[in-house]
């Protein structure tokens, strides 16, 4: 048998480790521009233009450059420039008038060509961005009452039912810091911004994680009804064993999925589909490393030794 939940400082500490870096980042990113925030953002929070064009045989390749360099020209600097395949331009930048989107059109015109249609042209206002960011943070905490007030629910025949609850909240806090972690070290190493899709992902994350926590809890509540003598770390970690191959082929199945969209659904969802990954990856790993492990935390009352030497946690870690 693993022993899985004997090791589970190993694993706490393993997962400190992988949110760390993106906290660094989180800071960074807020040091360098106190009134974006932590995260990279988009129109959808910040306000903006953004411009999707499709050149029917570009004159010339599509290049970055010297589509910033239009938008330098009529005011609009800071533009960010991403392309699809060979023919297709997404402009994201600060909101720009009808006047100043004819004269870059007609600018990108002459540079690739007459023939083209616009695919999107949609403006945001800064007052819409910080709803749609009001919002987002309602959304997550409004999701995580809910899912703490279902555990309690369905686990309440158990002895201190609201453990359940409160541990498959942890462990969705986990994924949800290694999400925005990536989030802010994809937005500084590689330019990606947090759009309205990033929220849509979170929230997949976070009932995948609680989804795949339940399984196990589910289990653990099944075998301490079989096995009432049996030492309560003992049972948490044969029932952890017991979904462990479950939790790998659903994640397996997902994953597979995920890379083929990533690898060739487009640029317009590569964003959504890595976050996705990150967070399924990271989900799958709570569930079995952390949200169980902390349950026999608590059961054992581990936080009272912390810091004294205690035999149980920190010799084992």
């Amino acid at each position: 048998m693993f022993e899985i939940v004997k090791r589970r400082y190993w694993y706490f500490l393993l997962s400190l480790v992988v949110i760390i870096p993106g906290l660094i980042f989180m800071g960074l990113n807020w040091a360098n521009n106190p009134a974006q925030g932590p995260l990279p953002l988009s129109i959808d929070y910040t306000g903006g233009t953004l411009i999707e064009v499709k050149y029917t045989n570009p004159t010339t390749p599509l290049e970055p450059e010297r589509i910033r360099a239009i938008y330098d020209a009529n005011d609009s600097s800071d533009s960010i420039v991403q392309t699809s395949g060979t023919d297709t331009a997404i402009i994201r930048s600060k909101a720009l008038t009808p006047e100043q989107q004819g004269a870059i059109l007609a600018q990108l015109a002459a540079l690739y060509g007459t023939q083209y249609e616009l695919v999107n042209a949609a403006t945001v206002g800064p007052s819409v961005g910080r709803e749609v960011t009001v919002n987002a943070a309602y959304a997550v905490g409004a999701a995580a009452l809910g899912i703490l007030l279902y555990i309690w629910y369905a686990f309440r025949n158990l002895e201190n039912a609201w453990r359940y609850g409160l541990c498959a909240i942890i462990a969705m806090l986990h994924d949800i810091l290694v999400v925005l972690g990536a989030a802010a070290i994809f937005g500084r190493v590689f330019g990606w911004e947090v759009d309205a899709l990033f929220l849509t992902a979170l929230l997949t994350v976070a009932s995948f994680s609680v989804h795949d926590t339940i399984v196990v809890f589910d289990r653990i509540r099944e075998n301490l009804i079989l096995h009432r003598r049996v030492e309560y770390e003992t049972v948490v970690n044969h029932s952890i064993v017991q979904t462990l191959d479950r939790s790998i082929n659903t994640q397996l199945t997902v994953t597979f999925t995920l890379l083929a969209l990533a690898l060739f659904g487009g640029v317009t969802i590569r964003h959504f589909v890595v976050t996705l990954l990150v967070g399924v990856l990271s989900g799958t790993y709570s569930s079995i490393f952390n949200a169980a492990p902390l349950l026999v935390v608590l059961e054992n009352k581990e936080w009272r030794t912390w810091g004294r030497g205690s035999s149980s946690a920190p010799a084992e870690a």
